[in-house]
């Protein structure tokens, strides 16, 4: 029923019983996984956890709380990466002055090279953005006006100035547990009237587990507490609004599931 879209299957959290976690979201009905890497030069370490399971595959790109390690990625090296037939996407990359402390010059140069290997590839770009949404509206619609590419907004938490232009360029929008938090009324607003067929279900596990479990290790199977809400807000049922996001999925990252069955 579900494709958790976003979460980090290989970090630490997850190493010791990775086998079980992965039983108790298959038993809430996740299928399959695309899990985010964070570092392009670490990008084998994300790569070895998707070829270990039929059903997993990854991304590889720079968080920006990275981007003063990795300022001189290039977008060659990126797209390097992405001839590995589990490599599915790029990212995640962007913007954030609020949780990393890299400089701006170097997350702007990093997001930049991102962009490139997004629109050269034409695989979706997984977008992190937080609170610099005129930033990210500039920049992706400059570089959609040269060639338009493929991406998601994940763990979406900007507001209509943001929605508006990923909207306008054709972009996808993933929700998790941030949309069950108290206070993000107007990320649930969004959520509420953007068209069926941009919505992606994530966890972002192991952080950000859904209210009420915020202060627990966050998990894929977590993913339906996320779309019991989101489907309320759109008056759907849980069983539709995740056979929609997966379809939405599916779209986004062909080259994961374009020979899978639906």
């Amino acid at each position: 029923m579900f494709i958790d879209s976003h979460l980090h299957l290989d970090f630490d959290e997850f190493a010791p019983d990775r086998a079980a976690i992965m039983a108790r979201a298959a038993a809430a009905g996740v299928e399959a996984y695309v899990t985010i890497g964070i570092r392009v030069r670490d990008s084998a370490r994300v790569i070895a956890v998707a070829e270990a399971y039929d059903n997993v595959f990854c991304t590889v790109g720079t968080l920006p709380h990275f981007a003063d390690e990795e300022r001189n990625v290039t977008a060659e090296e990126i797209v390097a990466l992405t001839t590995h037939p589990k490599v599915v996407g790029i990212g995640e990359a962007g913007l954030d002055r609020v949780f990393g402390d890299a400089s701006w010059p170097a997350q702007q140069a990093v997001f930049a090279a991102h962009i490139v290997a997004a629109q050269q590839t034409q695989l979706p770009l997984v977008i992190h953005s937080v609170r610099e949404d005129e930033a990210m509206a500039q920049m992706l619609r400059a570089s959609s006006a040269t060639t338009p590419f493929p991406f998601v907004i994940h763990a979406f938490s900007g507001g209509p100035l943001l929605a508006e232009a990923a909207l306008e360029l054709g972009g996808y929008f993933g929700f998790g547990g941030l949309l069950t938090y108290p206070g993000n009324d107007l990320q649930r607003e969004i959520a509420a009237g953007l068209p069926d067929d941009r919505l992606l279900l994530e966890t972002d596990s192991p952080s950000l587990a859904p209210a009420p479990l915020q202060d627990e290790r966050n998990e894929p199977a977590n993913i339906r507490i996320t779309a019991e809400l989101l489907a309320r807000l759109r008056g759907s049922d849980v069983e539709s609004l995740a056979a929609q996001c997966s379809a939405n999925t599916r779209r986004l990252f062909p080259k994961a599931f374009a020979a899978r069955s639906p």
